[in-house]
């Protein structure tokens, strides 16, 4: 098993690092193997050492499938006009999304990777705060392959290519038959699970401590049978929202912004406070790796930089026995 930290490739980071030179002793004294890199957004080159880079998260709009769609009448709503959405998005079309996830591929290839990260899941700002879903799951999980086909079909591409679990519409993990569906409709053969563990908590308001999420993981695991075979990668973290979810979501904000750019920020802001992106402390958080055994393990916590990742990093490794 490959142990790995997320972290976005960009200056400002790569400084935190002493320009990535401190990154490879770091990451030695966290007991990991590389990192999951993601696009900062920064087309100059980073200088990040490319051995490192073990995994890559694909860049990713959380409302998207309108757009790809061409749904003219869904963008005026949620943007105010067509240009809007258009300068949000980059382009006119669902082509323009395409464009980006090939860019990002090539870099991901560029680097090394092992495997990328894709996200299938698609939630307005809206639905973020109601929780009523203006797509349902067969919808996205479609959608998503049918991207997926198109940027991978004909391609030797040189890495795995695994697929994440949300909260939102697309796909969950907690369906088997969705889970499915999604695999199925992907013609790329080397592609597999990417299991986020705090996203497969989110889907269960109910839970209130790390022992009930772990029970909860076990028990969605068990209902997907031999389709658990397909998780090929983790997302290790905890999330335990439910009381954030049931005061604040089912309803919009009486002072949410007008201006969607606006409104983004401001929902960027509580989507952070349902996915918690916590470490564990419960050593029986252990049992989920074990009993998965992921080809990759990546420790996705939130920090605001160099020192809280390597405190959380090394609080998740020790709780694990790791360290």
């Amino acid at each position: 098993m490959v142990q790995v930290v997320n972290l976005p490739l960009t200056r400002s980071v790569g400084r935190e690092y002493g320009d990535w030179r401190d990154l490879p002793g770091e990451l030695r004294s966290m007991a990991l193997q590389g990192v999951e890199a993601i696009w900062g957004g920064e087309e100059t080159e980073t200088g990040f050492p490319e051995e490192l880079a073990v995994g890559y998260h694909l860049t990713f709009f959380p409302d998207w499938l309108d757009f790809y769609r061409g749904d003219a009448a869904a963008l005026k709503r949620k943007f105010g006009s067509l240009e809007a959405a258009r300068a949000f998005y980059g382009g006119r079309d669902g082509e323009a999304l395409l464009e980006l996830y090939r860019a990002d591929l090539r870099r991901a290839a560029a680097l090394g990777a092992a495997y990328v990260v894709f996200h299938v899941s698609d939630v307005s700002i809206e639905e973020g705060y109601t929780y009523r879903w203006l797509h349902s799951c067969e919808a996205v999980i479609d959608a998503s392959a049918e991207i997926i086909n198109c940027l991978l079909d004909g391609r030797e591409w040189p890495f795995l290519f695994l697929v994440e679990n949300q909260w939102w519409p697309g796909f969950t993990f907690t369906d088997p038959a969705l889970t499915e569906r999604l695999l199925d409709g992907i013609h790329y053969p080397r592609r597999g699970i990417l299991l986020d563990t705090g996203h497969l908590m989110n889907t269960n308001p109910a839970l209130r401590t790390e022992e009930e999420g772990i029970a909860y993981l076990h028990q969605m695991l068990d209902r997907h049978g031999s389709l658990a075979g397909e998780i090929l990668g983790m997302h290790f973290h905890q999330s335990l929202s439910g009381p954030y979810v049931q005061r604040h979501c089912g309803r919009l904000p009486p002072d949410l912004p007008e201006d969607y750019l606006e409104r983004y920020a401001v929902n960027y802001r509580h989507i952070l406070r349902i996915d918690q992106h916590l470490p564990w402390t419960a050593p029986a958080a252990r049992s989920l790796i074990q009993r998965v055994a992921p080809r990759y393990l990546t420790h996705e916590l939130s920090a605001a930089g160099r020192r809280e990742r390597l405190d959380r990093v090394r609080w998740q490794q020790r709780t694990l026995g790791f360290l």
